[in-house]
C-alpha cells in the first residue's frame, strides 16, 4: 500500500508538536525557535515539500529558508516514515505531570495526584477522564474544575481529537480513525513479550539515564494497516510509582490518522488487573466481556 504523502501543513504541524514538546521540556530557546520558524516556512512554501524527499532530491529542502541540515533529516524522516524519532523520544520522556501543568490551575500537587489516581499520560486521556467521571475522583477535583478542565481542553486538542474522546467517554465503539482495542491489546502483549526475551532493539533515553545506557526497548510493527511504534513510558512517576515496566505508549499512525494510547495494568475498575487502554476503558471491558462469550 502506498504511503501517505504529507502535505506542507502536515508537516509543518509535525515541526510545531515537536517545539511544544521542546517547550515543555524547557529546552534551548533557540532551538525551539528554530522549529517554530522552520514549521512557518514549511506551511508557507509553494511546493510539495514531500516530493523533494521522495524524489530523492532532499538536498532541495536546504533551499527552503531556515530549514537547515537537523530539520531537513527530521522532516525526511516524517515523509519517509509518517513520524519522527524525536518526537517520538519526547513524548515518551516528558513527565505527564509537565504536560498536565499547562492547564490554568493545575500544579504539582494536582498534576502528581491526576498521575498517580488515574494513570493518565496525556491531554487526550485527560480529557477522557474529565468526561466520563473518572476525574472527580482525583482529590482535589470539584464540578467546577472538571468543567474548567473540560473547557481548557476543547480549545487545545483538536475537534477530532475531542469528538473521539467524548465518543469513547459515551461508550461509541466505532471510529474508523484509530485502532480497534483489541488489536492495540495484542501490540501491547507482543511488545512486553519481546521486551522480556530481549528480542527489541534499545535507546539509551537522555532522562533518567545519567550512564546513557541503552535499555528502553522499541518495537515497530505493521498491522491491520496501522504503523505502530511502542516503548514503556519513561517518566517521572513511572519511575515513582514503579510502573516502568507496566505502562506502555503505543503510538499509531494510518494514512495520516494519528494519536497515541498508553496500556496499563488496570487497578481502579472491575477488569481484575487485566491490561487496559487508557481513555478507552468502556470498549476494554467489552473486549474482555466478549472473549468470554
Amino acid at each position: 500500500m502506498q504511503r501517505h504523502k504529507p502535505t506542507n501543513a502536515e508537516i509543518a504541524q509535525e515541526l510545531e508538536a515537536i517545539a511544544d514538546l521542546l517547550d515543555i521540556r524547557r529546552d534551548n530557546a533557540f532551538r525551539i525557535r528554530a522549529y517554530r520558524q522552520g514549521a512557518r516556512r514549511v506551511r508557507d512554501a509553494e511546493a510539495p515539500i514531500a516530493e523533494y524527499v521522495l524524489e530523492g532530491n532532499q538536498e532541495r529542502l536546504r533551499d527552503v529558508p531556515d530549514i537547515g541540515e537537523g530539520l531537513a533529516a527530521v522532516i525526511s524522516e516524517y515523509v519517509l516514515t509518517g513520524r519522527t524519532g524525536i518526537r517520538q523520544e519526547l513524548l515518551g520522556e516528558i513527565s505527564p505531570g509537565d504536560v498536565f501543568k499547562q492547564l490554568p490551575g493545575i500544579g504539582d500537587d494536582l498534576a502528581r495526584r491526576m498521575v498517580e489516581t488515574l494513570g493518565i499520560q496525556s491531554l487526550e486521556e485527560l480529557e477522557s477522564a474529565a468526561h466520563d467521571g473518572r476525574l472527580e475522583q482525583v482529590e482535589g477535583f470539584g464540578e467546577r474544575r472538571v468543567q474548567m478542565v473540560r473547557a481548557v481542553l476543547a480549545g487545545m486538542l483538536s475537534r477530532s481529537a475531542g469528538k473521539r474522546m467524548r465518543e469513547s467517554a459515551a461508550g461509541k465503539t466505532e471510529s474508523p480513525d484509530r485502532p480497534p482495542v483489541r488489536l492495540l491489546l495484542e501490540i501491547d502483549r507482543e511488545y512486553r513479550e519481546k521486551a522480556a526475551q530481549n528480542k527489541l532493539r534499545k535507546i539509551a533515553p537522555k532522562r533518567f539515564n545519567p550512564e546513557g545506557r541503552p535499555w528502553l526497548p522499541v518495537m515497530s510493527a505493521r498491522r491491520e494497516g496501522w504503523d505502530f511504534t511502542v516503548l514503556y513510558s519513561n517518566t517521572a512517576q513511572a519511575h515513582q510509582l514503579r510502573k516502568l515496566r507496566d505502562w506502555v505508549v503505543i503510538y499509531y499512525d494510518h494514512d495520516g490518522d494519528e494519536d497515541q494510547v498508553t496500556v496499563v495494568t488496570d487497578t481502579l475498575g472491575s477488569l481484575g488487573k487485566k491490561r487496559v487502554v487508557r481513555g478507552r476503558e468502556k470498549e476494554s471491558l467489552s473486549y474482555y466481556s466478549s472473549s468470554r462469550t
